[in-house]
């Protein structure tokens, strides 16, 4: 019994050396835990470090997989290389560097250019709420330009082609857009487009054959104004307020516009300059200087003997777009600013699509907006090229943003880019086919020549043309928003669009109107004056008090007809400012 006793204990012993065994292999594993996640936590602040140090601070983890990412898609991108011809619409897109205020908010780099492939990597977490992944969206354009890339890139490849086209001699209307989210960095761009269009022009018309555009054959002007909220101002005149007129051929004036001739790049450049400075710029929810118009500065080629146009080279510097979340805070003028804005840019896109499909047909919305309306030659010529640059920020933050800039640069061409080839021995950032030149120069005093434009036979737009245009733009707007909102909400969106539509046609009418009776009344006044002297004067002898009378009465009749129409002007235009006010709540209250 003793016996059976020890047995049962000495089978006891080795039970509890498996238990020990045990916990001290889980307090082992515990620690090589703790240690490799203290190894990790010392590996993220390194790697933190080092993103910081490269300029692209935020989270560690979506900056590890967009570089992975990155590392495992480079072999996609293809050496940029000039077209043999330049297509009617050439799209290009071009991301800025992260900037100082990105940096200080720890936003990382979301975007990819890999010519001619932009991908937006776009940051999320799975339902965990824990586990982080990206969402690739990916556009295909002509040009895709990255952070490295510098504005004579962008130039070379997307607008000096343009050049040419419009120095033939042939009447080519050419057109390079910059259009982004504001900060962007499109102004940047234009800017610098501009300088380097001074130097290639000039140099290209003193080195020009007599068939072509030549310093001997033709005089070079510039125009420069500004559309901002429905108004249209001269950059280059004092900011004079200028009027669209349509003639009875369809040809459309910009009325008190004036041309100032240019004869090197140096006056060239001054002028463009003294546009800039005289630009209307506010303070907005993504930007604190954002461009609020569309500046247009356009190059006149023409004969000199005749003045007949030989070229137009436009150059347009949109508006900063916005989203409707971006305009949750603003007074009525900011809201009906960007509204207006957003409104032009859809027209523009119509017309454009309309001028990649050849037309075929297809009806131009150009008096959907001023600022299409005003470029209409370049939709409707048969002699048109169109470049548009868009720019995109590299931010996380405006990823959204930089989305639906992509998506308007891709629904803008309907003939998408083809296939490309590597090509053996290609580099990437091959040079284009024409070696620009390019001096860089001071810029003096701007040198002013007046040219007399005298339209005949100055009438407005036809109103049922403008409506059917309104319509065609509401439903482009619905269209471009299908994926984002539900259709009460683009509805509503669509019905604020045709509501600052017509509040800012009410308040031009509203304003001329008030002028106009301002001028009368003068007009009356004066001859009250003369009326009263007439029986009242020292020299008055004999007088007609029953005409007297009777001609006061008619002059008080028509001061009376003058208030009412004001006042009924007035009425109606209050009622849009209501109108636009609830529309604006509503849709503001729903985001």
């Amino acid at each position: 019994m003793g016996s059976s006793r020890r047995s049962s204990a000495g089978a006891g012993a080795p039970a509890k050396d498996q238990t020990r065994l045990r916990i001290e292999r889980m307090e082992a594993e515990r620690e090589e835990r703790r240690r490799l996640m203290q190894e990790r936590k010392i590996e993220r602040a390194e790697e933190e470090q080092r993103n910081l140090a490269a300029g692209n601070p935020g989270d560690v983890d979506f900056i590890g997989l967009v570089r992975k990412w990155r590392e495992s898609h480079s072999d996609t991108a293809y050496p940029l290389s000039s077209a043999k011809q330049q297509p009617k619409i050439c799209i290009a897109v071009r991301k800025r560097p992260v900037s100082d205020k990105e940096r200080a908010k720890r936003d990382h780099d979301s975007v990819t250019c890999f010519h001619p492939t932009v991908w937006v990597h776009s940051a999320k977490l799975r339902v965990d709420g824990i586990t982080k992944y990206l969402d690739h969206n990916s556009f295909r354009f002509d040009y895709s330009f990255d952070e490295t890339s510098t504005t004579e890139d962008v130039y070379n490849y997307s607008a000096m082609p343009l050049i040419d086209f419009v120095c033939s001699g042939k009447g080519g209307r050419a057109t390079v857009f910059a259009y982004g989210q504001t900060g962007s960095g499109k102004t940047y761009t234009m800017n610098g487009i501009q300088s380097m269009v001074a130097d290639d022009l000039f140099h290209l018309l003193s080195s020009g054959d007599e068939n072509n555009c030549t310093l001997d054959n033709t005089i070079v002007t510039v125009t420069f104004f500004e559309i901002y909220g429905g108004r249209i101002v001269d950059l280059l005149n004092n900011r004079h307020r200028l009027k669209v007129l349509e003639d009875g051929k369809g040809e459309v004036v910009v009325s008190g516009l004036e041309e100032f001739e240019s004869n090197d790049p140096e006056e060239f450049f001054a002028l463009v300059d003294a546009g800039n400075r005289k630009r209307t710029t506010h303070s907005t929810e993504a930007n604190d200087t954002s461009s609020r118009s569309h500046a247009i500065c356009q190059i006149l080629l023409r004969d000199k003997d005749t003045s007949r146009l030989r070229g137009k080279l436009s150059l347009v510097d949109l508006a900063g777009s916005e989203r409707g979340d971006d305009t949750k805070s603003h007074n009525r003028q900011r809201r009906t600013e960007s509204s207006e804005i957003n409104t032009s840019l859809l027209a523009l896109k119509e017309c454009i699509r309309a001028l990649d499909s050849g037309r075929g047909g297809r009806h131009v919305p150009y008096r959907a907006s001023k600022l299409t309306l005003i470029l209409k030659d370049c939709f409707t010529s048969n002699l048109a090229r169109t470049t548009m640059i868009a720019t995109v920020s590299p931010g996380a933050s405006s990823a959204d943003h930089t989305l639906n800039t992509l998506r308007y640069a891709d629904r803008i061409k309907e003939k998408k880019v083809g296939g490309l080839s590597k090509g053996k021995g290609a580099k990437v950032g091959s040079s284009p086919a024409r070696e620009p030149s390019r001096v860089k120069s001071a810029s003096p005093s701007p040198v002013r020549s007046e040219i007399e434009d005298t339209p005949k036979k100055i009438s407005s737009s036809p109103p049922e043309e403008d409506i059917y245009d309104l319509d065609l733009l509401n439903s482009s707007m619905e269209e471009l928003g299908k994926d984002e909102v539900n259709v009460e909400e683009k509805s509503e969106v669509a019905q604020l669009h045709c509501a600052v539509q017509n509040l800012l046609e009410e308040e031009e009418e509203l304003l001329n109107l008030h002028m106009s009776i301002i001028q009368e009344n003068a007009e009356l006044l004066t001859e009250e004056g003369k009326l009263l002297q007439s029986v009242q004067g020292d020299d008055v002898v004999d007088y007609d008090i029953d005409q007297y009378a009777s001609r006061l009465g008619s002059i008080l009749d028509r001061k009376t007809h003058l208030s009412t129409l004001l006042q009924e002007k007035l009425t109606s235009f209050r009622s849009q400012l209501k109108k636009e006010e609830e529309l604006s709540k509503k849709i503001n209250h729903d985001l």
